[in-house]
């Protein structure tokens, strides 16, 4: 990684970011985000802690751009046509086959908001908000009965319960283990399955609310 020590153009630059977050990204097929530091990934990446820290002043910050870009990379290939069944399946179906996205989703609160600045939580929050306008643009366009704002409203919806439902459909190996005790069937959660069948319920609920009130 030496020629990234010596790195000084704005395109050596990004490519020194962009390495330093495909290595992040890697080590949460390892280990969970909380079980990564800034020295190991420094490491990993063939730089000081010191020098990551240039680019990404804490673990946190550099999640939070891996996030960014998992998030901006789903929608790239995010396609939804058909009716609701399909459109809802489509969704979940997707973000079930990224894991990395959902993990970090499932943290964004309690971890990686936790030791950042103002000044990247906000940027931060502000590419989210894009995002978040980009998904309901894709659920308007595919489900013509939601009004704009109920599709904003939807994607939202989809962000928390990805984030409230990811770590329960994947407990540690304890409570694995726990769960396969008949009594505790109950416990045992399909995330695909259980966000497809939320999102048609959601769905049908904002569809008869609007009709109820006239909007």
């Amino acid at each position: 990684m030496s020629d990234f020590q010596r790195a000084r153009s704005p395109e050596q630059v990004e490519a020194r970011r962009e390495a330093i977050l495909d290595v992040a990204e890697q080590l949460m097929t390892e280990s969970s985000v909380s079980e990564v530091s800034m020295r190991e990934l420094a490491r990993r990446v063939g730089l000081s802690a010191s020098n990551v820290a240039r680019y990404f002043p804490t673990r946190e910050a550099v999640y939070l751009e891996v996030l960014d870009r998992a998030r901006g990379a789903w929608l790239d290939s995010l396609t939804l046509d058909g009716d609701l069944s399909e459109v809802a399946a489509a969704l979940a179906r997707s973000l079930a086959t990224r894991p990395v996205l959902c993990e970090l989703i499932s943290v964004l609160a309690n971890v990686l908001e936790r030791n950042v600045s103002t000044e990247i939580a906000r940027d931060y929050k502000l590419r989210s908000a894009k995002h978040n306008a980009r998904t309901a643009d894709l659920l308007h366009a595919a489900l013509p009965g939601l009004s704009a704002e109920t599709a904003q409203e939807l994607s939202s919806a989809i962000f928390m319960f990805t984030a409230g439902m990811w770590p329960l459909a994947h407990p540690n190996e304890a409570v694995q283990e726990a769960i396969k005790d008949p009594r505790l069937s109950g416990s045992r959660l399909d995330f695909e399955d259980r966000l497809r069948r939320l999102i048609v319920v959601l769905t049908l609920g904002y569809q008869e609310a609007r009709r109820r009130i006239g909007q």
